[in-house]
């Protein structure tokens, strides 16, 4: 099966698409690595899942639309689980313009672009805060 998975970089992410790699299955992953959390560790957990030929990753932001629909053109995903969000309730009181434009309009474009692939399973499990 091929997995897109957006939020790969993340700590569920990162697990989830290790244990679908380990599996035998292909995952492109999805993350814009951005800085809100440790970016060190999150280019190495991308390092970590390149270790599998079957693994592709992606760095781009959800509200790219054009970039997001190449990718997930690409791929051809059977399954597409949207895990990536803005975290950080606090932060949001300072930035909330980084949570329209990740967590709403980019969880709209994983939903849209999801219904016009005609995606066999979609995932959608958190849009953080």
């Amino acid at each position: 099966m091929r997995y897109f998975i957006t939020g790969t970089a993340g700590f569920i992410g990162f697990h989830l698409a290790r244990r679908v790699l380990q599996e035998g299955h292909e995952v492109t992953g999805f993350d814009g690595l951005t800085p809100y959390y440790n970016v060190k560790l999150k280019e190495m957990r991308h390092a970590a899942l390149s270790q599998f030929p079957a693994f592709k990753p992606v760095i781009s932001m959800l509200e790219d639309r054009p970039a997001l629909e190449a990718a997930v053109s690409a791929a051809e995903p059977d399954i597409l689980i949207h895990l990536a969000a803005q975290a950080g309730v606090r932060y949001s009181l300072e930035n909330p313009e980084a949570y329209i434009h990740s967590n709403v309009e980019g969880s709209w474009n994983i939903m849209e672009i999801a219904r016009r692939v005609e995606i066999r399973h979609l995932m959608l499990a958190s849009t953080s805060s």
